[in-house]
């Protein structure tokens, strides 16, 4: 390929402007959709391995089986008893028990029902490493806030939560008992855990004095040089024994964080997988479009070919310049792609964060752009192969006789 086959081809462009355009704009949509899926894939990805780094890797959870999110089964819990237990396992270097559960809270006459989080105050650090958190304004919970609460992210907004934010100092119920807002948690990234109420243990059980010693889930750490998933197997049957129950029919399960953390990363992939595929298709239908523009362009241009032949092209030059011209086509829609996928996944990126859902954030990293821009220049010189080995092919003679 040199510089004078490619501004051949662009000359050819110029000439079949409305054919050339809209062959560019079907391979431009396909090109648009990956790069927007992919660029969010990546984006939640790359969400998640930092909050690996940040939490560490040598994190269990141990959860009561229940239906719904921990704590909404009451028939399901974990005892202090259990927690105990499980302190006193080989291995164990720090467990909490968490309390969770559903209440009704009220402010300026509003009522939401969220989710309350009671905190071990001797164990404060380990939660919110843990939970890859920290106070963002105002002071964490300590020893004897009985009345007090540390609010998720999104109370602090207008119509995030209530119709009007809540500042440090504001009161509000918890199942008709007066609290005061001591300081907000940064954002987490969905509106879900960015909602959460979190208290101290008694200030929870004296809420819900029937939830007393039972937890909705216990959080541990292994010690250095302990493999978590092995600590997790230990205590998985350990705990069993103790409960004296039957092996597959507990009534809890132990999880490492890398084991939460794959179940999510093959739950993104998946749905990112489909996505693709769907998108896949208007790329086989660029494809078709570019096979269908090339060949109409060597009927017209047959005669041009036995010209070119004449005065000493050779088969290998008048293949170069068709495939050259299709695969410029694939590049340009590429290129186009690329520009109007960042548009979009940036759109729906601040869309997603205004919404809540601020870790659904995308990411551009240079593999992506230079993929995306490779395999529309591959699907398109593809496409035009057949073309052009078939203008290739062609005698002198029989084309300048084409009418």
């Amino acid at each position: 390929m040199n510089i004078y086959e490619i501004k051949y081809a662009l000359q050819n462009f110029g000439k079949r402007k409305l054919r050339s355009f809209l062959t560019i704009l079907s391979i431009m949509i396909g090109i648009t959709a990956i790069f927007a899926l992919l660029s969010f894939g990546i984006g939640i990805k790359s969400y998640v391995n930092t909050l690996a780094e940040e939490s560490g890797g040598n994190k269990l959870f141990i959860q009561a089986r229940g239906i719904g999110a921990p704590g909404t089964d009451e028939n399901f819990f974990l005892s202090k008893d259990d927690v105990d237990f499980v302190s006193k396992i080989k291995g164990v270097d720090e467990i909490v028990g968490m309390y969770f559960k559903v209440g009704e809270v009220k402010f300026k006459e509003q009522k939401k029902f969220v989710f309350l989080a009671g905190s071990d105050t001797s164990h404060l650090d380990f939660i919110e490493e843990t939970f890859s958190v920290k106070v963002i304004e105002g002071r964490r919970l300590k020893k004897g806030d009985l009345d007090k609460a540390v609010l998720g992210y999104n109370y602090q907004f207008d119509d995030k939560i209530f119709e009007k934010g809540l500042r440090i100092g504001d009161k509000f119920d918890i199942n008709s008992k007066k609290f005061e807002v001591i300081g907000f948690y940064e954002e987490i990234g969905n509106p879900q855990d960015d909602s959460n109420i979190f208290i101290t243990n008694e200030a929870f059980e004296s809420l819900f004095p029937a939830s007393k010693d039972k937890f909705g889930f216990m959080m541990a750490s292994s010690q250095k040089g302990v493999n978590p998933s092995e600590l997790a197997s230990r205590i998985g049957e350990r705990l069993r024994k103790f409960k004296n129950q039957e092996e597959g029919k507990e009534n809890f399960f132990v999880q490492t964080f890398e084991d939460a953390l794959a179940t999510f990363n093959t739950i993104i992939n998946v749905i990112n997988g489909m996505l693709v595929l769907i998108a896949l298709v208007s790329l086989v239908v660029a494809f078709v479009n570019i096979m269908n523009t090339m060949y109409t362009s060597i009927l017209e241009r047959t005669k041009e070919i036995g010209v070119m032949k004449a005065i000493g092209a050779t088969n290998n030059d008048i293949l170069t310049i068709f495939v050259v011209e299709a695969g410029l086509i694939g590049l340009i829609g590429g290129v186009l792609g690329v520009l109007l996928g960042y548009f979009v996944s940036s759109v729906g990126g601040s869309i997603a964060a205004a919404s809540g859902f601020a870790l659904l954030k995308p990411a551009y990293p240079i593999v992506l752009i230079i993929g995306c821009l490779l395999f529309s220049l591959i699907v398109g010189a593809t496409a035009g192969f057949l073309p052009a080995r078939r203008a290739s092919r062609l005698k002198p003679v029989d084309a300048l006789r084409y009418e």
